[in-house]
């Protein structure tokens, strides 16, 4: 069956009587263009030892198989992991686990280590589960994934960006994080009804923190963009206990760094957050 042909896909769901889910975000790829620029981007190469959640059909199973890859692909739906197991199961580099990735044992799962993570990630669910495995301490070097284009926007914003938010300076503090390539709803069956994106996140060093200052900057960035069109200092007043400070101990840290008391969460800048947390009064 060839995976990028809607008319086909259609077929085999009306064969098997499998009604694709919204819920579990079963939105097949059918564009070949588009399956290949998701392999050029992730870099994959044979021997690679490759993530991938929410396999569905198996079009981009059958591609990282095809280039050399051993994948581990995690399917929550029965139906498509027996589907999988009937049409991929005798290839020796494929691990299939029919689970769900939110229920999975995280530590268990990357303990074999992974070079990267190549999803079509479903909607619904798709920034949770990015977020676990990325900023898990033995994540993958490189993880390419679809996303909604809404979501994709808010992991790459940068300072004074409309977009930015919590999951963007999270995952922007261990990875630089860039929005390859708007995908058209007409590129998945069914077609949903917003524009999907391509983004590719590669680690990097550049933020180290010791466990303590990273605790404490998930708490202060959670706290900060639940309360983004305040006046940082003041808001301080009001945050948890550990982050906690009175408007003229946060306007008098933050003038210390150079940043203006009067700034919003959305114009912090990933150094600064880090800068902020490292200096934080004890």
């Amino acid at each position: 069956m060839n995976l990028t042909s809607p008319t086909q896909v259609r077929e085999w769901c009306l064969q098997h009587g499998f009604h694709p889910n919204r819920t579990l975000g079963q939105n097949f790829l059918i564009d070949r263009n588009i399956l290949a620029c998701i392999l050029d981007t992730a870099g994959v190469r044979p021997g690679m030892h490759v993530l991938e959640i929410g396999p569905g059909l198996g079009v981009v199973t059958a591609e990282l198989l095809r280039r050399g890859a051993e994948v581990t692909a995690v399917e929550k739906d029965h139906r498509l992991a027996a589907w999988l197991t009937e049409w991929l199961g005798a290839e020796p580099r494929l691990r299939l686990i029919e689970a769900d990735a939110l229920e999975l044992d995280i530590d268990a799962l990357l303990a074999t280590g992974f070079d990267a993570m190549v999803s079509n990630l479903p909607y619904s669910v798709g920034t949770r589960i990015l977020l676990e495995i990325a900023m898990h301490p033995r994540a993958p070097q490189t993880l390419t994934t679809t996303v909604q284009l809404e979501v994709a926007e808010r992991f790459a914003a940068g300072p004074g960006e409309e977009a930015r938010g919590q999951a963007g300076v999270w995952l922007q503090r261990l990875y630089d994080v860039t929005l390859t390539r708007v995908i058209k709803p007409t590129c998945f069956w069914p077609k949903p009804e917003v524009s999907s994106a391509l983004t590719h996140l590669v680690r990097h060093d550049r933020h180290p923190l010791p466990p303590a200052q990273a605790a404490r900057y998930l708490e202060l960035t959670r706290f900060a963009f639940m309360h983004r069109r305040k006046q940082f200092a003041a808001a301080l007043r009001k945050a948890p206990p550990s982050v906690c400070l009175d408007t003229p101990a946060a306007q008098a840290l933050l003038t210390s760094l150079g940043i203006d008391p009067r700034i919003r969460a959305e114009d912090l800048s990933v150094a600064q957050w880090c800068e902020l947390v490292a200096n934080w009064p004890l």
